[in-house]
């Protein structure tokens, strides 16, 4: 299976931030006069300017993976379910109702909403439901895997009802229809870029055409993307009149845009530091600042084939050698919590095995195990540890202050070396087994805490205990346990909440005991807003809302 973890390799550079100086004449709206308007013609107190690093590579729902671009699908598009505000309780968007569910677990049918339109004024029903998400899984673009490897076909009785017929049962599939990427989008736009004769799809980038609160109105590629609200939505509207949203070319130039007013959000992404300093100063300028725990998690995974990893008790070790507070603290000022499991503390499944097993930091039970393995002071274990210079901010200070730590609790039985790659280099080699360690992060598609647990320990096919085709092959773990993948597929089709909790759990301890992977850090979310500026929150599944976003005149 392919998974995101190489949506880092479609990231490319974007031209510096262009900015014009057009200014708005005959408008009875009331402007703005502000110099630093950066190219917007009618910032009016009725429209918010959302200042970001972030970029998007396409606005294509079918080719688009990275986490920008989904926040704006997320508020520009809808799906057959959505998360509730301020909660992960799942409820209906375009669907009617809940799904009913067949009883071999396979079948799901799903009422659909009526008198619903396109924002090109075209009706919505369940026809065109079912193009949007054959078109997604059919393009073959980067996230068309999320649903192509679950369904298998999908049927329209009639207008108002969709079915799906899955492949394998999976208990929280409605969650898969919850993701950004599971949009409606309008056929009447996008049927032109179907080739009839092979199939083929053809990606729209710079468009996009939903049933969402607001409209894509004008794109500038690296520059500016404005949403209007749409007039004929069919539920509740926006207490704003638009979006603008602005792109910046380095986190510095954010940071001063915030602070002169040129924007009035500023959110995705400053540098811990450059939090840091907001926070210090938000008090005396009357700042907002939104936080909420994260669903990206950082972590190493851990090539369980190659000397002196190989060995159990290595990598055990090197568990237990990790101070993940002290990192915390220094590096990203608690602005990312220690993690000691792959499933985030943010779900009621998560157990803190790591931290049960091996505590915060035990270097003493390190060197047991070590010694246990073979190796001394004069016979140390030695161990190189990868990462990209982009890893969780500054790849570097990351991964020297964790080599100096360990090499402190440690002394002379435990040898770090830290080696610096390219994402584009990295990510080539990582699932042929280059790197005994490596550091990365994960974003996860969907809201479930299988996405923490089949995308990085399911082996499909093994020789002997390495894992030559899987999760954990393309992660570059080549992790391989029956008993695991067992549990793995259990948990998918369990039905009861407490029973399938329970193989969770179980997956987790043997998580910790075979150290395939070792879970570090959870981000924390940030948006900050200007003083006037209200009704910005963060919601758990991390997407920043924008319809209720105001601003006093």
């Amino acid at each position: 299976m392919r998974y995101l973890l190489r949506r880092f390799l479609a990231w490319f550079a974007i031209a510096l931030l262009v900015i014009t100086a057009l200014w708005g004449c005959g408008n009875s709206r009331s402007i703005t006069n502000n110099p630093n308007k950066l190219g917007i013609s009618d910032r009016t107190s009725e429209r918010i300017v959302l200042g970001t690093t972030s970029k998007i590579r396409t606005l294509d729902p079918a080719d688009a993976n990275e986490f920008f671009a989904s926040n704006v699908f997320y508020n520009s598009l809808e799906r057959l379910y959505t998360y509730k505000e301020g909660t992960n309780e799942l409820i209906p968007q375009l669907a009617a109702d809940m799904p009913k569910l067949s009883a071999d677990g396979l079948t799901y049918t799903i009422p659909i909403k009526t008198g619903i339109k396109y924002h090109d004024r075209t009706n919505f029903n369940a026809y065109t439901m079912k193009f949007s998400l054959d078109r997604f899984i059919k393009a073959k673009g980067s996230p068309a895997f999320i649903l192509g490897d679950i369904i298998d076909k999908i049927e329209t009785p009639s207008d108002a009802e969709i079915v799906f017929k899955l492949k394998q049962p999976l208990q929280f599939f409605p969650k898969f229809l919850a993701f950004t990427g599971a949009s409606a989008i309008s056929p009447n736009v996008y049927k032109h870029l179907i080739d009839k004769k092979t199939g083929k799809v053809q990606f729209l980038a710079d468009k996009l055409v939903g049933t969402g609160p607001y409209q894509v109105t004008q794109y500038v590629e690296g520059s500016y993307l404005r949403l209007d609200a749409f007039p004929d939505y069919w539920g509740r509207n926006p207490v704003n009149k638009g979006i603008d949203i602005q792109f910046f070319s380095s986190n510095s130039n954010l940071l001063n845009a915030f602070k002169t007013g040129a924007v009035d959000v500023a959110f995705q992404t400053l540098t811990p530091t450059q939090v840091r300093n907001i926070e210090a100063n938000a008090q005396e300028n009357g700042w907002t600042i939104a936080s909420a725990k994260g669903a990206t998690i950082l972590y190493m995974v851990v090539n369980t084939q190659q000397a002196p990893l190989n060995d159990v008790r290595v990598r055990q070790a090197l568990a237990a050698a990790i101070d993940r507070p002290l990192l915390g603290e220094r590096i990203f000022f608690n602005q990312r919590t220690p993690l000691y499991s792959l499933i985030p503390s943010s779900f009621d499944e998560s157990k803190p095995v790591f931290e049960q097993r091996y505590g915060q930091s035990n270097p003493q039970l390190a060197r047991k195990l070590l010694e246990e393995a073979g190796y001394s002071d004069d016979k140390p274990a030695q161990i190189t540890i990868w990462y990209p210079p982009r890893y969780g901010g500054n790849g570097d200070i990351i991964a020297s202050t964790l080599r100096a730590s360990i090499q402190k609790n440690m002394g002379k039985i435990l040898q770090i070396k830290t080696e610096r790659v390219e994402n584009t280099v990295g990510y080539a080699f990582i699932d042929r087994g280059v790197y005994p360690t490596y550091l990365l992060d994960w974003i996860p598609d969907i809201l479930d805490p299988d996405n923490y647990i089949k995308t990085f320990l399911e082996c499909e096919k093994a020789e002997g205990d390495r894992c030559v085709e899987g999760s954990s092959q393309y992660q570059g773990s080549f992790y391989n346990n029956p008993k695991m993948n067992e549990l793995i597929t259990a948990q998918r089709q369990e039905r009861d909440a407490t029973k399938r909790s329970q193989i969770l759990q179980q997956i987790q301890e043997i998580l910790a005991q075979d150290v395939p992977f070792i879970p570090l850090w959870q981000n924390k979310q940030y948006a900050f807003a200007q003083t006037g500026v209200k009704g910005v929150a963060i919601e758990p599944n991390q997407q920043l809302t924008y319809w209720n976003i105001t601003k006093q005149s």
